[in-house]
């Protein structure tokens, strides 16, 4: 809703209107990309009336007609780069919105650049737009995908950061969060584990709501934005929690469709990118193998497949493929076999009447055309991803590794031993061995004997793994 706001010249989208959308060009830094295009597609921008949409930092010819709607973050060379375009006159007037907020030095410096280039008059609107935060799905959130190992778990618990370098951290995240609550117009409680991390956030983001309130003018939480936002006494629960306190899990193997193909695919963004494998078939000798396809499918919460077995086990995930193969096999089987009794000859009374009949059947049947279509296109879709899985599951014993762990996590007793697994040459690659053995390390209650630990260490280099992250563990543990 905020994004369609915003594109609509920071206006609320009026429903009824039946005129033509302004036409308008989007430009945009990677960051304003990451937030948008999980959320609307190519076609809703152009219903929109999005025609264009660019990168800021790519070449860009001048269109002196059109407005342009900016969604950047105030970055130095993004501030830089908008007043070149204001001093070559590219647009017809500027929509600024920030990702977040903008510092008062950086605007005067856009300012500056206005009068300057005598563009004052062009620039109609500078917002600070809160969004610094890319929504996934309706109840899901991730704080960034540009640069993200910045704020990545390695990057917090590096023994060498420095403090300013966590200071940059906690401030990343806490403005993240902040844009969150800002986007939704809730003021949360907070709890936090103490004296770590998630303290430092707390703390910050509770003194950065509180500065915000103490002006009541101009605080973010009052307007038209929210209603009565901040009479509400249903406020949320935000609970922020160290990764340390349950380092298992995030090495765990997954049993569950969404969960499987994030951990095996190349999975960003809602978007999976796939490599078909190359036909052997008729290459003649010494040829040049063939290049692999890549192939990339948006999952997103308009596929009603994905939506109702994201969190299925995998097998009922194919097995509910075939199930809608088949049901689509019988619809289109339908539609032919209503063709074929359209090419009826003679003029009998028995075929007429069965002509008017089946001319029901087929204007439903034509009708039903586009949604079979959809249908066949998510069947597709999932067959590849899901037998893409499979093929990991199947080269790599996933099922057993899930199975596996799963009774270390539940402390229940092992049908074979944990060196039998990691000297197996046949399941998994070394990293698979690695998290096996890191799962058992971290939930055993006491850890494993000098002589034992020796054992294992041997195997897992027999294997091929690296054991600096058991190191780390130990540390840790």
């Amino acid at each position: 809703v905020a994004l369609k706001r915003m594109l609509n010249f920071n206006v609320p989208p009026v429903k009824n209107s039946t005129g033509e959308p302004v036409w308008k060009v989007l430009i945009y830094d990677r960051f304003g990309q990451d937030i948008i295009s999980p959320l609307l597609s190519v076609k809703e921008l152009r219903d929109m009336g999005i025609t264009l949409h660019l990168l800021l930092h790519s070449d860009r010819d001048a269109i002196p007609d059109v407005p342009a709607v900016y969604f950047v973050m105030p970055t130095e060379e993004n501030i830089d780069r908008m007043c070149q375009d204001l001093r070559n006159q590219l647009y017809e007037s500027y929509y600024l919105n920030f990702i977040s907020a903008i510092s008062r030095s950086k605007l005067e410096d856009i300012a500056n650049a206005a009068i300057g280039a005598n563009a004052v008059t062009q620039v109609a609107k500078v917002f600070d737009q809160y969004l610094n935060f890319i929504t996934l799905e309706d109840d899901m959130f991730v704080l960034c995908n540009q640069n993200k190992e910045l704020v990545s778990y390695r990057a917090i618990n590096r023994p060498d950061i420095t403090d300013t370098e966590m200071e940059t951290i906690m401030d990343t995240i806490v403005d993240s969060l902040f844009c969150f609550f800002v986007t939704l117009g809730a003021i949360p409680i907070i709890r936090c584990s103490r004296g770590t991390a998630a303290e430092m956030v707390a703390v910050k983001l509770d003194k950065k709501l509180r500065e915000n309130l103490r002006d009541a003018r101009n605080s973010l939480f009052t307007g038209d934005t929210l209603g009565a936002g901040q009479f509400s006494f249903q406020r949320p629960l935000l609970v922020l929690v160290d990764r340390n306190i349950d380092l298992a899990t995030p090495l765990h193997h997954t049993w569950t469709y969404q969960a499987l193909v994030h951990d095996v695919l190349d999975f960003h963004l809602n978007r999976v990118n796939l490599e078909e494998s190359a036909g052997t078939e008729n290459t003649p000798a010494g040829a040049r193998p063939k290049k692999k396809n890549k192939k990339s499918y948006d999952l997103t919460t308009s596929d009603k497949f994905w939506q109702k077995h994201k969190g299925s086990p995998f097998p009922e995930v194919a097995e509910s493929v075939q199930q809608e193969l088949e049901s689509y096999r019988a619809q289109e089987d339908e539609v032919k076999r209503l063709k074929s009794i359209m090419g009826i000859e003679g003029e009998d009374e028995g075929a007429i009447s069965m002509l008017s009949d089946n001319t029901a059947k087929l204007t439903s049947a034509v009708s039903s055309l586009p949604e079979l279509l959809e249908k066949k296109r998510l069947i597709d879709l999932h067959t590849n991803v899901a037998t893409a899985v499979l093929e990991h599951i199947k080269s790599r014993k996933l099922d057993v590794y899930f199975e596996y762990e799963e009774k270390i996590m539940s402390k229940s007793t092992l049908d074979k031993s944990l060196l039998d697994m990691i000297s197996d040459p046949d399941a998994g690659t070394p990293e698979d061995k690695m998290r096996l053995f890191l799962i058992y390390y971290i939930s055993s209650a006491q850890a494993p004997s000098e002589i034992d630990l020796e054992q294992y260490k041997k195997a897992l280099m027999d294997a091929g793994c690296n054991l600096a992250p058991l190191s780390y563990i130990k540390q840790w543990k």
